[in-house]
């Protein structure tokens, strides 16, 4: 459960479900639900297909290219804290949604990077590293599934979640996951350090 609990909250704070729900809210305004639904399913099953096989292959494919754990450990920690960083100082979005965009969001940016971006992807390898067993290392699968399924759910509704938090509370909650994610980054960097050393 300890697992579960630490992977669960990571990951949520990596992908931010309500932030990525009010930003598929202002792609699609004007679409109908079942377009809505589509595209999110889509989007969803393209996330978790890409942290799948990161979780399975990644730690083989670093050690086929000779980059240990630590190094990568070191490497994510700095990429987490950059996402913090900028989760915590960036400019607030204007409160005018974005105009729909043309073409398809599946893949781009619903799925990667939003959903399963570079910090994503980066946390997936090293908590299936540092998890001490098979059923660690399925906690953290149950952990992204879960985590993939809150995000679906709010997405759906977020309309409501825009209206029911709005921007203030959008803002707030940004940089509060923000401050979260710099200092999950920062172990992993000490970590990362004192395996190198």
């Amino acid at each position: 459960m300890a697992a579960f609990l630490n992977a669960f909250t990571s990951y949520f704070v990596v992908i931010d479900p309500i932030g990525a729900a009010l930003i598929f809210y202002s792609l699609t305004i004007g679409w109908s639900l079942r377009e809505r639904l589509l595209v999110l399913s889509k989007s969803m099953l393209i996330a978790a297909g890409v942290i799948v096989a990161f979780a399975l292959g990644g730690e083989r494919l670093l050690t086929a290219l000779g980059i240990s754990m630590d190094a990568l450990r070191v490497a994510g920690g700095i990429l987490l804290f950059n996402t913090a960083f900028r989760m915590i100082t960036s400019a607030p979005l204007p409160d005018q949604p974005r105009a729909r965009i043309q073409g398809d969001i599946v893949v781009y940016p619903m799925a990667i990077p939003l959903t399963a971006g570079p910090g994503t992807l980066t946390l997936t390898v090293l908590l299936m590293a540092d998890a001490p067993d098979l059923t660690g290392q399925s906690m953290v699968l149950l952990a992204a599934a879960s985590v993939l399924a809150i995000t679906w759910v709010a997405a759906l509704a977020a309309g409501w979640i825009r209206r029911v938090v709005g921007r203030t509370g959008d803002e707030v909650i940004k940089r509060l996951l923000g401050v979260i994610l710099a200092a999950l980054a920062i172990q992993f960097v000490a970590n990362g350090v004192r395996g190198l050393l």
